[in-house]
């Protein structure tokens, strides 16, 4: 494996940065940090504190790990470069040893303006004196081969492993009365023993980038999701999720287990909308649930709160609002305070008391969804590099715009109507969403029918139907519309046409139901 072999003890983050201000000291504290000390600084660390050249970089850029994955998505949007589902995980692992996958690194080099070896995922092999940067010892300079293997381990020790097993732990209990020889003899089995505990707590199956892999893989998914037809997005992200199961089966360490439980639970969220969007119900709240569940093997409480999310949504569709709700709540318990997801959950809650006929409810949700929205911090996390704080502020809009309809306040639903329209058709095209855009032209459209103003909600629900994205979601709310135009307008040809439109949508727009075997 490549990077930094420390040659002595790694020294705590604080000894690196009193170094960084004793070199910025020295330099006469410049304003902006040049980069050719900045070099100088990560080397005089790496020396002293024995850190992985990519945590000496960081540290002297006086980075925490939470800023240097925030420049690193700056740099994406900044440049332009293909989405990454870049977190903190991932650069704790590649600070511990494990490299990234070739695109991460070319990010990283990008990001500190240097090459794969100053970070330490490649070796350097050519003479000392061509190197002008890193004039020090050489740190995880290559062993020639015989060193190399007189001082690692290898599967053919297997066999006087296997001896070592059989020795009585009471022996190590007596060593203080053994010979001095017998003593020895004892410790330098037990050393064996112990790297064959190592080497069995990191054998794999996963290759080295199989992580990095799925990681770049759900960020993809994430961002098709609103632009591609979800039949197709459903089949590619289901093959993806039963590669993950087989990889939870086979051979991994616990800390690699611990991701693809979270993996999957990401790909099963994903496959939850998808089905809801594809009219499949039931398989939509089968993979919430799954998601809940992976959510909580991976230790990893926000993935369980979106998964309630998507089951909130879904139940709400099926007019279960006691159920809807239940999944608000339960993902409220497992979502940040200041997340943009706590606004998203105390809305939908608020909806789902709507739906129920409870306007107390309501008024209470919705006010605690709003206390949430001013809790958000300046720049809210992203999901997978997006920007999620668009969530926040449709849910704001849209949602209670959908339950004054149902609530039957029809002048405040047109309001919000209104607002949430506005907010879309603003936010930046990567953060647009049809058919969110569409529901609310049709909540836009059954306040103008209940206000009296037939005509305006038959062009709103033509233009709703116009979507680029006209999902399961869209399909049943244009189909309220048309159900209370029908029933309050039955004599006009412009209803009737909207419902002969919205009959001919339904087929096409559904597509063919997602089949789980």
């Amino acid at each position: 494996m490549t990077g930094t072999t420390p040659s002595s003890p790694v020294h705590d983050v604080s000894c690196g940065k009193r170094l960084r201000e004793h070199a910025l000291g020295r330099a006469g504290s410049p304003g902006v940090v040049p980069p050719e000390l900045v070099v100088a600084i990560a080397v005089e660390i790496e020396t002293h504190c024995g850190h992985h050249r990519l945590k000496c970089r960081r540290l002297a850029m006086a980075w925490t790990v939470a800023q240097a994955v925030e420049a690193a998505h700056d740099l994406v949007e900044r440049e332009r470069l293909p989405k990454v589902g870049l977190a903190e995980r991932s650069w704790k692992d590649w600070e511990a040893g494990h490299p990234p996958s070739a695109d991460y690194q070319d990010l990283l080099c990008r990001l500190f303006a240097t090459d794969p070896v100053q970070l330490g995922f490649a070796n350097d092999y050519s003479p000392r004196s061509a190197d002008p940067l890193w004039n020090g010892p050489k740190a995880n300079a290559t062993l020639p081969a015989g060193q190399a293997s007189a001082s690692g381990t290898s599967p053919d020790t297997g066999a006087e492993v296997d001896e070592t097993k059989r020795r009585d732990a009471v022996k190590l209990a007596g060593l203080a009365l053994a010979a001095p020889a017998a003593a020895a003899l004892i410790l330098e089995q037990a050393a064996a023993e112990a790297m064959e505990f190592t080497r069995q707590a990191e054998a794999t199956a996963l290759g080295s980038g199989t992580l990095d892999h799925l990681d770049l893989a759900v960020a993809e998914f994430n961002h098709a999701y609103s632009l591609k037809p979800p039949h197709l997005v459903f089949d590619a992200v289901l093959d993806y999720r039963r590669k993950v199961d087989a990889m939870l089966r086979g051979n991994h360490t616990h800390r690699q287990g611990r991701e693809l439980f979270a993996f999957a639970g990401w790909l099963s969220e994903l496959l939850a909308w998808l089905a809801h969007d594809l009219g499949d119900a039931r398989t939509g709240l089968a993979f919430a649930a799954d998601a809940f569940t992976h959510g909580q093997q991976a230790g990893h409480g926000q993935l369980c709160a979106w998964a309630m999310d998507a089951a909130a949504s879904i139940n709400l569709y099926q007019h279960r609002p006691a159920k809807a709700r239940q999944a608000a709540l339960k993902g409220l318990t497992e979502a940040p305070a200041d997340h943009p997801l706590a606004v998203r959950l105390h809305a939908q809650a608020a909806r789902a008391a709507a739906a129920d006929g409870d306007a107390d409810g309501f008024t209470t949700a919705f006010q605690a969804a709003e206390d949430a929205y001013r809790l958000l911090p300046p720049r809210p996390p992203r999901r997978f590099g997006m920007d999620i704080a668009p969530l926040a502020e449709y849910a704001l809009t849209s949602y209670p715009a959908t339950a004054c309809i149902w609530l039957g306040q029809a002048e405040a639903a047109r309001g919000h109507a209104e607002h949430a329209l506005a907010v879309y058709e603003s936010a930046p095209a990567a953060s647009r969403s049809p058919s969110r855009e569409a529901i609310a032209r049709i909540d836009l459209a059954l306040a103008h029918a209940q206000l009296g103003d037939p005509d305006d909600a038959v062009v709103l629900g033509h233009q709703a139907l116009d979507s680029a994205r006209v999902v399961d979601s869209v399909l049943g709310r244009a189909g309220d519309l048309a159900a209370f135009l029908t029933r309050r307008y039955p004599r006009q040809a412009a209803v009737e046409g909207l419902r002969e439109r919205l009959t001919a949508a339904a087929p096409a727009a559904r597509s063919t139901p997602p089949v789980v075997q």
